[in-house]
């Protein structure tokens, strides 16, 4: 719903602003034009109300008022990919920025200084000269904003879908290792560049590693999910008695502690996943079943630190190549709630 209505804003605004510049700029030029020849205005004011239509200001603030709708519409119905957001803006931006500075920018300012309009406006006009020529042919407020905002946009995009993206912490599947609140860095290079919202790999440089954390779509489900990396392809996984075993051979878990201290309910075990040495937890009140499964090609197998409290590869399936995101590798802020106030203490790697 939220994307349908960010495809129809953003339409709208193109549209919008087409017109206005074709339509609404000939009205502007057949108006002043008129006013050069007439000579009937003697200050920028009078001339401003005589050539500039109504209708402009109240188109823009159509495509002001459909753009709140859509912010309105994310923070209320709590959805919307931002990422196609991302892209939809990008392409807006840059399809009118391109037009305005190409195509019409050239015609306005050549209008502007011919023959009558510049005559009148440089000797009839009392006031405002400058301000005048820049007003008639300069920019829209939406190519303006449009020209303002697209490197903006296009930087961002290029960083985001190629090189780091942030991330929230939604649930606790991932404590100890990650808490609900952190905030992530996600680097979207190490498992290969994709295109951005499609998810195609453009090229290859890496592949995921065991017991790296990593950030996916699940077979399925169009939200974003983190959980390391426990098999490869061709792995053979076993969970027995919540002992993990990989390709027959038993993965080391060493006891940490057991919380709360009294009556301790989770054990905190550190656990060596390949290379990496890291901490899971184990909730003494659940068991969720033993399980034998050999990862597919092309697949993973993920599970999430907080391994009686996941919902990870043991309930949605293996995750296919293609519905990788990347690897995330840090924490750079902890924001719990908006009722708190953000920290850093828990700034640094990811293990």
């Amino acid at each position: 719903m939220v994307n349908l209505i960010l495809m129809v804003v953003a339409a709208v605004s193109l549209v919008v602003w087409l017109v206005q510049e074709v339509k609404g700029r000939r009205q502007m030029q057949q108006a002043l034009q008129w006013c050069a020849e007439k000579r009937t205005a003697s200050d920028a004011q009078s001339l401003r109300q005589q050539v500039l239509p109504n209708w402009l200001e109240w188109t823009y603030r159509l495509v002001v008022f459909a753009w709140f709708v859509w912010i309105a519409s994310v923070v209320l119905l709590k959805d919307g990919d931002f990422a196609l957001a991302l892209v939809v803006l990008t392409i807006v931006a840059g399809i009118i920025a391109g037009l305005d500075r190409f195509v019409f920018e050239k015609a306005r300012q050549a209008f502007v200084a011919s023959g009558n309009v510049a005559a009148y406006i440089t000797y009839f006009v009392k006031q405002d000269q400058d301000a005048l020529k820049s007003e008639f042919g300069g920019m829209l407020p939406i190519a303006e904003n449009a020209r303002s905002f697209f490197p903006v946009l296009l930087v961002v995009l290029v960083l985001r879908s190629f090189v780091i993206e942030p991330f929230q912490i939604p649930s606790a599947s991932m404590v100890p290792s990650l808490e609900v609140g952190d905030y992530i860095l996600v680097n979207k290079y190490n498992y290969g560049l994709r295109l951005p919202v499609i998810g195609t790999k453009i090229l290859e440089v890496g592949e995921p590693k065991r017991g790296d954390v990593m950030v996916f779509f699940p077979p399925n489900d169009p939200r974003y999910f983190i959980k390391r990396v426990v098999g490869l392809p061709g792995d053979e996984i076993r969970y027995v008695n919540k002992q993990l075993y990989i390709n027959g051979d038993v993965i080391q878990q060493t006891l940490m502690a057991e919380v709360p201290p009294l009556k301790p309910v989770t054990q905190v075990l550190s656990e060596q996943l390949g290379n990496v040495d890291h901490l899971v937890n184990h909730d003494k009140r659940i068991y969720r079943g033993d399980f034998v499964t050999t990862v597919k090609p092309g697949h993973y197998f993920m599970m999430g630190d907080n391994r009686d409290n996941s919902s990870d590869s043991r309930v949605w399936g293996q995750v296919p190549e293609e519905n990788i995101v990347g690897q995330a590798f840090a924490i750079w802020m902890h924001w719990h709630s908006f009722s708190d106030l953000p920290s850093f203490n828990r700034v640094g790697r990811i293990r």
